[in-house]
């Protein structure tokens, strides 16, 4: 095997300025996928960055790789491509919430459903940033926005449930200013071969300054969110003393030495389990906010699948070449 160059975070980190505003959480991020890549083993030259419109989408100007800024909602679509027709390259979407699903929310199901081998990262900062802050699929319903004056009345997206529900094998969500976590789920999400989507909840400063505090704001994170570890029981809280089991069809918080329940009654959570439901309640529940490595279930990619039919067609068809196709059946030449 090719022996890989040994990478630094600086090998990654461009000569020109960073062009956020400052105080965003996209540094965050981009120091992590930064300090992440170095560990993933791939050649520099066989990564690529591809992005639609918005703050997001400034990502491949940031990264020393390779890099396509695309159109609005379209990252995912170039992305698909890039990967069917070059298998071979490491591929890496940067896009927000409103890039991905809203007019880029076709692409972004399909990207899904058929396990294309692409990480996706989904900046997750509930407004529309670069555009001056109208409300976005995620925006909380009764929220006040540039667009929405009166309060919006729509019902938001929870990316971790559109993952699932378009057969999603891989579903992560991490928060911004958890640097450590965040780059451990890139590294990961890396390693999962299929389609690997990490939302990040991040702060837009300008337009949607601390819309995740009330859940992961310091003084009350710990009671609101439940760091998931594949088996380990979802346990949470300051005193360590909450967790969750399964109350029928749903999760319910329990309190650890309140009516008979001990850490033995906690669920334990299997990030592999095929069956999608309760990676659906997690992604789908507020309290506790589930944070970490959701899904992550092994299945075959869809380019290996394409792959092994063009390899079928190859082998099978008597017309090898073009220059055989243009030489066969009935033809004629001019003198």
């Amino acid at each position: 095997m090719e022996e890989v160059q040994k990478l630094t975070r600086e090998d990654f980190q461009t000569a020109g300025p960073v062009k956020w505003c400052a105080g965003c959480g996209s540094y965050s991020i981009l120091a992590a996928v930064q300090n992440a890549l170095p560990q993933i083993g791939v050649p520099k030259e066989k990564i690529v960055f591809v992005s639609g419109i918005g703050c997001s989408s400034r990502f491949p100007y940031y990264m020393k790789t390779y890099g396509f800024h695309t159109l609005h909602g379209r990252g995912a679509a170039i992305a698909s491509g890039l990967k069917s027709a070059r298998p071979d390259l490491n591929v890496w979407l940067a896009t927000g919430d409103g890039d991905s699903m809203a007019i880029g929310g076709n692409h972004f199901i399909h990207l899904i459903r058929r396990n294309i081998d692409i990480n996706v990262l989904v900046f997750n900062n509930k407004i529309y940033g670069l555009t001056k802050g109208q409300y976005s699929p995620t925006t909380p319903y009764g929220s006040i926005t540039k667009s929405s004056p009166d309060g919006t009345i729509e019902n938001p997206f929870k990316p971790g449930e559109l993952v699932i529900g378009a057969e999603g094998n891989f579903f992560a969500r991490v928060i911004d200013k958890e640097p450590r976590n965040l780059e451990k789920t890139l590294i990961a999400a890396n390693a999962h071969k299929g389609a690997s989507i990490v939302e990040v909840l991040q702060n837009c400063v300008i337009f949607n300054d601390k819309i995740h505090e009330s859940i992961i704001g310091k003084d009350v994170r710990d009671d609101n969110v439940v760091m998931l570890e594949h088996g380990k029981p979802m346990i949470f809280g300051k005193e360590h003393d909450k967790g969750l089991v399964l109350d029928g069809a749903d999760l319910k918080v329990v309190k650890i030495g309140e009516n008979g329940i001990t850490e033995k009654d906690i669920l334990v959570h299997d990030m592999t389990t095929k069956n999608p439901s309760i990676h659906y309640l997690l992604a789908k529940m507020t309290y506790p906010l589930a944070i970490g490595v959701i899904r992550s279930v092994d299945d075959a990619t869809y380019e290996t699948k394409l792959q092994e039919q063009v390899d079928n067609a190859v082998a099978t068809t008597k017309v090898k070449t073009v220059d055989q196709l243009l030489h066969s059946g009935q033809i004629f030449e001019i003198k």
